[in-house]
Formats: structure tokens, sequence, C-alpha cells
């Protein structure tokens, strides 16, 4: 049985709150995360612009996300940029990636760079993350809860209490996944 696949866009890997919870999401076997290693380089670079973080330390986090999220990086998809339409060219490599690797959709917060237009021939969708990470929930409450206990539980220093992870989650740009996790917040 195929998976529901997607490609995580740049955007949506570098605020690191949201990333953790994809990644985490991505282990749930649920459906197939996948990037690139021109992905990497994007979340990579805006972070190292913030001044925030060394890329020793970014390169260590792409390194585990490689590590645990198996066969999530696509290859062999260089070919297809140049044929491939789109409002801001420099977004094609996604959509090359998302074609090469059979994606059912890509996950970003730049709807508009993805017009339905554009990758209706390819079978592709375009979710916003906050769309996507409701559906997992919805589709697998209790696997999804237990993978954002982790989560919050992991955050150590200070230790975060549900009600923050809830605020911190919300600042990802998430309402419709807050609404829901309030559901089960017992669970968190």
């Amino acid at each position: 049985m195929s998976k529901f696949t997607v490609v995580y866009d740049a955007c949506v890997l570098y605020p690191a709150p949201l990333r953790d919870m994809l990644m985490r999401l991505a282990l749930t076997d649920l459906f197939k995360a996948h990037w690139t290693d021109q992905i990497h380089g994007e979340w990579i670079t805006a972070l190292l612009r913030s001044g925030k973080y060394t890329r020793e330390k970014l390169e260590k986090v792409k390194e585990l996300m490689d590590k645990h999220v198996m066969d999530a990086k696509v290859t062999h998809y260089e070919g297809l940029i140049e044929s491939l339409e789109l409002p801001d060219k420099d977004d094609r490599h996604v959509l090359a990636a998302a074609i090469k690797c059979g994606a059912d959709a890509i996950v970003t917060f730049n709807l508009k760079d993805f017009p339905e237009q554009a990758l209706k021939p390819y079978g592709i969708d375009v979710l916003h993350p906050d769309d996507f990470i409701y559906y997992q929930i919805d589709l697998a409450p209790s696997r999804c809860c237990a993978v954002l206990q982790r989560q919050r539980t992991a955050l150590k220093n200070p230790e975060i209490e549900v009600d923050q992870f809830l605020a911190i989650l919300q600042k990802q740009q998430l309402p419709k996944t807050i609404s829901k996790l309030k559901e089960f917040r017992e669970f968190l």
C-alpha cells in the first residue's frame, strides 16, 4: 500500500518548533516526508541570517533529519527544474523534487507560489502546514498526541506545560491544529 507522500518546503523547516513537530510526525509512519539538499540549504541559510545559530549546529540538525527519516532525501530531480513554470522560478526545485518522488503534496506556507494549474498536471496538491498537521491529527489522534507529548516533554530547560506548548505552536501559524489539539489537551 502506498503512503501519502509530501515534500516539505524550506519555509516549514526553519522555525524550530514546527520543524521538530514535522520531523516527529514523519516518524509516525502515517505519511512519507521528503526534502532535498537544496531545501536543507535554504532553511539553514535563513537561520544563519538570524545570527542565533552556528553552521555546525544546523548541519548537525540536517544530519539527524536525514538519518532518522529513512529515504527522505530526493536526488536526481535537477533535470526537471528548467521545464517547470511557477510564479517564482526559485521554487521550481521544490516542484521538481515532488515530481521525482511521486509526492501527493507540497507542505508550504507559500501557497501562492505553487498554483493549482501548475501542480495539477503532476497530481500534486499544495498544503499549508496547519492543514497538513490537522489532517494527521484527525486521521490518527492517539498516535499524533503521543508524538506531540514527547515533543513537549523533551523541552526541559525549562519544562513546558501544555498551555505553554500550545502557545508556542500557536506562534507557528497553526490555528486549526491548536483548536484540534485543545480537544486532546489531557493527552499532551
